[in-house]
């Protein structure tokens, strides 16, 4: 693989606009070139000779061997250094900035081609000092942080003394007892941006005494004579370790610290909305251990930050390498070796405060969260990625013939047997079919959803980061379909044995149990959803059911994205939801003993059509209403508006179903046309970001992740269309002449899941790109304490 694909195959990409942009050096070096060699271009004759004659050895294979051992130089006995000189690097201080700006003077100006190299290092510089900016920018940002986790550990501390109420020795008089202090050696020298920074020395100071070697324990040794100072602070922190066993956390930490812990029930989220804690904090174990399960998310979040400052460091590093020597190459000059000799004595070459904070950090959770063991800790800190296995591929195959063949398989059993136009006909579409349809909307929008992370994958749409998922634990478009085709396996075994149960002369005295095979399909489904084992994915499992749980409390709760993504994925399964309430009426009131529809008589069952119906717009509309309130964002609020139109339109469009009539068809139609046109206009134009005018992509927007940009015109198009298949209800098309009134709609169902797939993937990719925009690449983790 050539570097340019590997750079980019290894950058963050929400960070992909601050890396070196190695392939625009590359093209300048690849203009130079080809100005070279039009330069000197060989004569027709020439050319002539050298094709038709034989060809001939290198003039350098005859050359003296220079050995295997010796190391190769620019520098002959024959040329001086003078001639050899080609760039001048210097670095200038910018007004109103902390930071240098380097600067190159290129010295050949005169040489052929030498336009093009006074381009390529003004270009060069420019990236480097993009990079160089950037860099500095995020330790500044990672040294605050570190500050403000060594605050957070001093309170952990505190709080696990104020509610464990260990036996302790008494603090020796006149010592440090913060968290840098505890069994904690002291580095040879503070770690700083720019000098120095307050509160940086708690975390500057973070080495463990079972954690360290003696060897990592000895200062360096300096010319500035830290080293006589930090060695004398070593070997009194090691007698004051000796003397002491234990050294506890200020206790009166935590008269200005305040438990900010999430609540975790509705009950307790309403209280703490509706009322205000400013009586006295009862500390529990429950909120100690809360804490810090928090400050552990934390750490860990954290360390992968500085893993991925570290990456970026190496890969930037690397880039300027190759593209300099890829210039010497092409230029036949010895400016490397100057220019990578100003790269590793800048900043981004000779720092290493992320390496140092790295090791404290280690150190620190080692010892204070993985008590001591540091194979336990390391895995939290650094988890393991995750494997592709060939088995999902071979099961995902293996249910996918077989899901095709049973297709086949039903096919013919009614074909064969003429059930089409059987008197049973009427009765099984109206039971049967809405109780396996359910599955089959499952299905569909398990299908799209891998289709939407196999394009984010190859786009390079970092959906596991907007979703937040555990590092390890996402789901990839294979294990999706893995999924979604063992449903299927289940859902057609099921039809088909119905099927067959229907029409075996021996299973007439057994009308029971042939319609309780749908009953056992969801209850099958319903225990692995829920199954408490680690099997089927159970992370993923969980996680979707605490997205839903905050979904159906969405007041109560701080709105994520996961949360109202979820949500807007329930407004596309309406007709799921009656399907649901369909399997509650047929199985609760008795009618699946005699195989007959009654749910319809009854007015309870219709009203809650009309709810069930308003469930999932109901959720969007709270949540956007809790958000107006946390962020107050008026977008937020013209968000639920539109929500409410929605609902309007539902219920009007429900009713107009139920009741027909000419006024309600006009309500319905005027209701649907303004809900329709509000949620076009969001889709396109607020969820994903197009239609700009002035964008560099005429009424797209300025980045894209498709190259081709016609799709995203054809995406638009088809996004209209599919929101238009309530019309299908208006105008009254009920059934159509080979189709039952229950396929259609289940077939305008499935219309409205594939336009929300598409959806997924246009939204998620306008989330990226925003995250991008900001160079956004970690999550905010909630810490457990507020410092007053």
């Amino acid at each position: 693989m050539k570097f340019g694909k590997e750079l980019v195959s290894q950058m963050v990409p929400e960070w992909q606009d601050a890396y070196m942009d190695y392939n625009f050096l590359k093209s300048i070096l690849k203009d130079a070139l080809r100005c070279r060699q039009m330069n000197s271009w060989p004569s027709p004759r020439a050319s002539m000779t050298t094709s038709q004659g034989p060809l001939k050895r290198r003039g350098s294979l005859y050359r003296a061997f220079s050995g295997l051992t010796s190391q190769y130089t620019w520098n002959s006995p024959g040329r001086s250094s003078e001639d050899e000189e080609v760039i001048l690097v210097s670095s200038a201080q910018e007004e109103g900035s902390d930071h240098g700006r380097y600067q190159t003077m290129f010295l050949r100006l005169s040489d052929e081609g030498g336009e093009y190299d006074l381009l390529f290092f003004r270009r060069l510089d420019d990236e480097f000092n993009k990079v160089l900016c950037f860099y500095k920018k995020k330790v500044e940002e990672v040294v605050a942080e570190a500050d403000e986790l060594s605050k957070q550990m001093n309170a952990l501390i505190a709080l696990r003394i104020r509610v464990e109420k260990p036996v302790m020795e008494k603090p020796i008089q006149g010592t440090n007892t913060s968290i840098a202090a505890i069994d904690i050696l002291p580095s040879s020298a503070s770690v700083s941006v720019n000098n120095t920074r307050s509160g940086w020395t708690q975390m500057g100071v973070i080495q463990e005494v079972e954690m360290t070697s003696e060897k990592n324990n000895e200062p360096k040794d300096r010319d500035d004579g830290t080293a006589k100072a930090a060695d004398s602070d070593h070997k009194a922190n090691r007698r004051g370790a000796n003397s002491s066993n234990f050294r506890s956390a200020p206790i009166s930490i935590k008269e200005h610290v305040k438990v900010t812990v999430q609540p975790q029930s509705p009950v307790l989220a309403a209280n703490g909305i509706l009322m205000s804690s400013n009586g006295d904090m009862l500390f529990t174990k429950a909120e100690l251990r809360k804490a810090e399960e928090l400050l552990t998310g934390a750490f860990t979040e954290f360390y992968q930050k500085l893993q991925i400052l570290k990456s970026y460091c190496f890969l930037n590093q690397l880039a300027f390498s190759k593209i300099m020597k890829k210039y010497d190459k092409i230029t036949r000059h010895n400016a490397s070796k100057s220019y990578l000799k100003m790269v590793d004595d800048s900043y981004l070459g000779s720092s290493d405060e992320v390496s140092r904070l790295m090791e404290r950090v280690e150190a620190a959770f080692i010892k204070h969260f993985a008590n001591g063991n540091r194979r336990k800790g390391m895995r939290t800190l650094r988890p393991t990625a995750k494997r592709e296995k060939h088995r999902i591929t071979f099961f995902l195959g293996c249910f996918t013939g077989c899901s095709l063949a049973l297709i086949v398989s039903i096919i013919v059993a009614v074909h064969a047997r003429n059930l089409l136009k059987s008197d049973g006909r009427q009765k099984y579409m109206e039971t049967i079919f809405p109780l396996y349809s359910l599955f089959g909307f499952i299905i569909l929008h398990m299908a799209m959803y891998a289709a939407d992370i196999y394009f984010w994958r190859r786009y390079r749409i970092n959906y596991s980061f907007v979703f937040g998922f555990k590092k390890g634990t996402e789901l990839g478009y294979r294990e999706v379909l893995l999924l979604s085709s063992g449903l299927s396996v289940l859902m057609l075994v099921g039809v088909l044995s119905n099927l067959d149960m229907d029409m075996d002369p021996r299973m007439e005295s057994y009308k029971t149990l042939t319609e309780l095979v749908p009953l056992g399909l969801f209850v099958v489904v319903t225990c692995i959803t829920f199954c408490p084992f680690n099997i089927m994915y159970r992370s993923s499992r969980f996680f979707l059911i605490h997205c839903a749980f905050h979904c159906i409390c969405a007041p109560f709760y701080k709105v994520t994205l996961p949360d109202f993504f979820l949500a807007d994925q329930l407004t596309s399964q309406v007709q799921a939801f009656r399907n649901l309430e369909f399997y509650i009426c047929y199985y609760g009131w008795g009618d699946f003993r005699t195989r007959s529809n009654k749910c319809d008589e009854s007015k309870l069952y219709e009203a809650f059509y009309f709810v069930v119906a308003v469930i999932p717009y109901g959720m969007r509309f709270l949540q956007c209403l809790r958000r107006l309130y946390d962020e107050g964002d008026i977008m937020q609020g013209i968000n639920g508006l539109k929500y409410f139109s929605t609902i309007i339109a539902v219920v009007m469009r429900t009713g107009h179903d139920l009741r027909r009539g000419v006024t309600w068809k006009i309500i319905a139609a005027a209701s649907s046309g303004v809900a329709t046109v509000a949620n076009t206009y969001w889709d396109l134009v607020i969820d994903w970001g197009l239609l700009r005018r002035n964008a560099k992509n005429s009424w797209l927007r300025d980045k894209l992740t498709i190259p081709n940009r016609s799709i995203y015109f054809v995406a638009m198009v088809l996004n209209v269309i599919l929101r238009l298949a309530w019309m299908q209800n208006i105008l009254g098309f009920r059934e159509a002449p080979f189709l039952h009134g229950k396929a259609l709609i289940a077939i305008v169902a499935s219309l409205e899941i594939i336009r929300r797939g598409i959806w997924n993937f246009f939204r998620l990719e306008n989330e990226h790109l925003n995250n991008v925009g900001k160079y956004r690449a970690f999550k905010s983790v909630p810490l457990p304490f507020n410092h007053d």
